[in-house]
């Protein structure tokens, strides 16, 4: 048994973040997370995609960010306890006990679900074969951007993670072809200039409106792609590598079985405490909602930081907190 003050469920960013927040408070914490390192989507699916809204970074990469949380929370000693998955949470008096799917059970005074969208996956494209290229020459995420260089890429999609990926590897690529369904994609104005202005000079082509039909290859290596139009007219790409990015497809897992007030696979809490309809336990970051929520990494920390100062008093058993900046308290170890 595992005795903390505080069980953080998602290693995420904003799983990260709490860590920090409980430190300067005095709590320590344990974090479950069902990858085997930290750093939720920012690891597993993009670490190597800039992110543009952390203040005072105006581009920071998503591995970066992630380095630099585990920096922040590292003086408060968190216990990490990484593949694997939080089965249940049980009420005993005024603890959880939080258990996992390897037998770890940890008491805390109060539990945090940080858990983003919960479980995760990618949405595959439905190409008939589709599984003998995946890890070869079909990949959902971008590990290591310089496995791509100088490669024929095609990107389908038309949201953020097509196009950032297309301005981040049409540095290193020999030539990215952009799929998309629609001509309008779903992305900032100032990246798809930057993608159109790409494409005048021949590094980026727009193909669009076109679909995936076909994947042509041997060994589990791409050589063609063959997308079709709106008419049913094919055409065939020669490419090395797709990078199909059609969003995640999001469960909720062993969540829906807590007892929380759930709306469309988020957790219900209360804005002002980011408490659940149980109280003691929290949510934040994108599994929460609440009217008015935008799902960003800043609102988060800025939830992790109510959840926290809220459940201070709970930790402490009733112990007034007097609010002070960290300018003025330093980092409290």
């Amino acid at each position: 048994m595992v005795k903390i003050d505080i069980a953080i469920i998602g290693a995420g960013p904003v799983g990260l973040f709490s860590i920090f927040q409980a430190g300067m408070l005095g709590m320590r914490c344990a974090v479950i997370d069902t990858l085997e390192v930290i750093g939720g989507q920012c690891s597993a699916l993009y670490p190597e995609k800039p992110i543009y809204d952390i203040p005072a970074y105006p581009k920071i990469m998503a591995a970066d960010l992630i380095q630099k949380l585990a920096e922040q929370a590292e003086p408060f000693a968190p216990i990490y306890h990484l593949g694997q998955q939080v089965v249940a949470i049980i009420k005993q008096n005024e603890q959880f006990i939080v258990k996992t799917s390897l037998g770890v059970e940890i008491e805390a005074k109060a539990v945090v679900i940080a858990a983003g969208c919960g479980a995760f996956g990618p949405n595959r494209p439905p190409l008939e074969g589709i599984d003998q290229y995946e890890g070869k020459s079909v990949f959902y995420l971008v590990n290591k951007r310089e496995q791509f260089a100088g490669k024929n890429i095609a990107i389908a999609g038309g949201g953020d993670s097509a196009i950032d990926w297309t301005l981040s590897l049409a540095e290193i690529a020999n030539k990215i072809y952009l799929i998309h369904r629609r001509d309008k994609f779903r992305c900032a104005p100032a990246s798809f200039s930057a993608v159109k202005a790409l494409s005048q000079v021949g590094k980026v082509e727009l193909v669009v409106p076109y679909q995936l039909k076909a994947l042509h290859g041997k060994d589990g290596y791409l050589q063609q792609l063959e997308v079709y139009d709106l008419t049913g007219a094919s055409r065939n790409l020669e490419i090395d590598v797709l990078l199909p990015f059609f969003g995640l497809a999001m469960e909720l897992g062993p969540i829906r079985d807590w007892g929380l007030n759930l709306s469309q696979n988020h957790i219900t809490v209360n804005q002002t405490t980011a408490e659940t309809n149980i109280p003691g336990i929290y949510a934040i970051g994108d599994i929460a909602t609440y009217p008015g929520k935008l799902k960003l990494i800043l609102s988060g920390f800025a939830e992790a930081a109510t959840a926290l100062h809220h459940a201070y008093n709970r930790v402490f058993d009733g112990k007034p907190l007097h609010f002070e900046y960290s300018t003025s308290k330093g980092v409290n170890l």
